[in-house]
């Protein structure tokens, strides 16, 4: 007796320790303790996936209670009945909203319970009806939105691949306007006062000759000569070249003009560098001039193949006032170019000019 007494103590300190292991966790699983119960009855139209007896039901988020039954309708296989007893005095009414919630990380679902309007305390057993939806897991949720996606995406084939392709087309516009959409943004920053500071720019003016040889012939009759007509190209105050290309030391340069007023201006100052008493005007309204000097651009630029070289050329017409053609001719000057920068452009321009602007005058006093 005495040897086998200690094995009985250790045996009933082993059991009564796994015991209250056992009321522990009933108790922890139970936070609402082992006083009262009510019990209610809560449908669900739909699966509940995962859905377990013994799972925890909560109000407004506070554990009060537990599934003790679930069980489905033979004559209703949508239908899923769930029996829930919950802490006695827990505001369970006829409008309190039910619903299933995952938790944790694996998503143990839930019965989850929302108070309505009505209060008091209840202990009145109630048969809840949860929300059509509640039993949708996140998946078959995802799932049911993507196929509505994809009936609204079959519906509408035909007027999303026209929009594609409008999309296409309008991004291919933009790729081959992107220089014009710089200059775009670029001046909308100057507008409002964003963007680097542009350096300004500097003009520079022609240089109309005054040293004319000897005898001088007076200019017969009242020419007028309007603005010379010219392509759009050479409707610029910037620096032509031939071929095109954007010289860094030409970035601040521009004429005082551009180049067909500029060229009409040059020209009026050399016929009165030449005879100011018989000069000719711009066209004005109520001046009827004998003649008119029409003078037509050509070419206004620098060329830097096969040689660095000044371009001026255009042709010019004499028209009499009863409109017949008195005389025509074209006229080309060119100036070779040691170093390109403005001022020695500007220079060789100025020498052209002078050459051009001499034989202008020339051939014009002798055809009057």
């Amino acid at each position: 007796m005495e040897t086998r007494a200690p094995f009985i103590i250790v045996g009933a300190f082993v059991l009564a320790a796994i015991a209250a292991v056992f009321g522990f966790v009933f108790w922890l699983h139970n936070t609402a303790g082992t006083g009262s119960r009510t019990v209610h009855h809560v449908q669900f139209n739909g699966p509940v996936s995962g859905l377990l007896v013994g799972a925890a039901v909560l109000f407004d988020g506070i554990r009060v209670g537990e599934i003790t039954h679930l069980s489905l309708v033979a004559d209703k296989p949508q239908q899923v009945d769930a029996t829930i007893a919950v802490t006695s005095g827990t505001p369970v009414h006829a409008d309190t909203k039910v619903g299933l919630d995952f938790q944790g990380l694996t998503g143990v679902p839930v019965i989850a319970l929302e108070g309505g309007k009505q209060t008091g305390v209840s202990t009145a057993t109630q048969t809840l009806v949860a929300d059509p939806a509640a039993g949708q897991s996140m998946t078959q949720a995802a799932r049911n939105a993507l196929l509505r996606v994809d009936s609204v995406l079959a519906d509408n084939a035909e007027p999303l691949k026209s929009t594609i392709a409008n999309l296409k087309i309008f991004s291919a516009g933009l790729a081959k306007n992107t220089g014009g959409l710089d200059g775009i943004v670029t001046g909308i920053e100057r507008m409002t006062g964003g963007g680097a500071a542009v350096a300004p720019k500097l003009a520079y003016n022609l240089r109309a000759p005054d040293n004319f040889p000897d005898p001088r012939k007076a200019i017969k009759g009242q020419i007028a000569i309007p603005v010379p007509t010219a392509v759009v190209m050479l409707e610029t105050q910037k620096m032509l070249f031939s071929p095109s290309q954007d010289d860094p030391d030409f970035q601040t340069f521009q004429w005082a003009d551009s180049v067909p007023q500029l060229l009409q201006a040059k020209l009026i100052q050399s016929f009165e560098n030449y005879d100011i008493a018989h000069a000719p005007l711009r066209p004005i309204d109520g001046l009827e001039a004998d003649d008119q000097l029409l003078i037509d651009v050509r070419t206004f630029e620098i060329k830097t193949d096969p040689s660095l070289t000044v371009e001026i050329g255009f042709s010019a017409r004499i028209i009499a006032k009863n409109g017949h053609l008195v005389a025509s001719r074209v006229f080309q000057q060119s100036q070779k170019l040691d170093k390109l920068d403005p001022l020695s452009a500007v220079a060789a321009f100025n020498e052209a000019f002078a050459r051009i602007a001499t034989d202008l005058i020339t051939w014009t006093t002798d055809q009057l």
